[in-house]
């Protein structure tokens, strides 16, 4: 038996559905449920009739689908498997900012721990930034955005908004430079650049489009071009390939590999299943505070 079939084997027993993010192994993505964005995927656990979810991401992703699920057991096959920009802040450094700025809307992205969204009024996602922004909090003075300073950069220039930010990044996209992209271009002149919003703004100004993950995935399909240039994670490459098999794609770095959403392997998946290591246990009243912010934000 393979470790696809133990996998299957095992799902089936256990009730579970097994969702994996976009950045994932090739080989997790395969053998996945559901793949996509970390809150896409949440929302999905959530509807899910599964009693119990694999989650092939990174904590706060697992984090996520529990607050959305709290009657389910979540598992995330290595504990390990943690975001750089969701450690850059605490739930101590977040209430220090609020008193900073009193009356200020605290908005976080989707990529903060818990404890950090039990903080804040409203969540916010690559995908939907701007329009919570722009809708959700239209009506406030002040706007305290973390971590990313570079989602808050891109969101200020579409919104018109300034924001409170804090110096918080995704490594691997911050690493993404624009001769990376310009030397992808002199290659495939004719290809459409689509980039992250976690990028810097100099790539930013590079891109034919500013998506999500999940908005390149749609992009690609909808778009008349047939070459493109993705400024993002390269494991993205996988299922947009697959989903677009005429198509060409061609990552903006090669470099841009992140770690930790690689730790999680088949057999780890294995692993949680046989012996329900690395629960995601929170308590309820962090649980009920985060899933305020989430909602707000699912308003939008």
């Amino acid at each position: 038996m393979s470790l696809a079939e133990k996998i299957e084997e095992l799902k089936k027993k256990n009730n579970a559905v097994i969702l994996a993010h976009n950045y994932q192994r090739p080989e997790v993505q395969d053998i996945a449920d559901y793949v996509g964005d970390s809150l896409g995927l949440s929302i999905q656990a959530a509807k899910a009739e599964a009693a119990m979810i694999i989650f092939c991401g990174v904590y706060f992703m697992a984090e996520t689908a529990k607050i959305l699920s709290p009657g389910k057991i979540v598992l995330i096959p290595d504990v390990q498997a943690g975001c750089p920009m969701a450690d850059m802040i605490t739930a101590e450094q977040m209430r220090k900012l609020k008193a900073e700025h009193p009356g200020a809307a605290a908005l976080c992205y989707v990529n903060t721990s818990a404890d950090v969204k039990a903080e804040c009024d409203m969540c916010c996602t690559s995908a939907n930034a701007v329009r919570i922004v722009r809708e959700g909090l239209k009506d406030r003075n002040e706007i305290i955005f973390v971590p990313d300073k570079y989602l808050a950069a891109y969101a200020s220039a579409q919104s018109g908004r300034k924001f409170i930010t804090w110096e918080g990044y995704c490594p691997i996209h911050a690493e993404i430079f624009p001769a990376h992209v310009l030397s992808r271009k002199s290659m495939h002149p004719n290809a459409e650049v689509l980039v992250h919003p976690e990028c810097r703004p100099e790539v930013i100004s590079l891109a034919d489009r500013v998506l999500s993950t999940e908005g390149m995935c749609v992009r690609a399909k909808k778009s008349p071009a047939s070459e493109f240039i993705l400024a993002t994670e390269k494991g993205i490459l996988h299922r947009i390939r697959k989903e677009n098999p005429g198509k060409k794609f061609y990552p903006a770095s090669d470099a841009a590999i992140c770690p930790t959403m690689k730790i999680t392997n088949l057999g780890r998946i294995i692993n949680a299943f046989e012996n329900r290591e690395h629960e995601i246990v929170l308590p309820q009243e962090t649980m009920d505070r985060a899933r305020s912010s989430i909602e707000n934000m699912l308003r939008y």
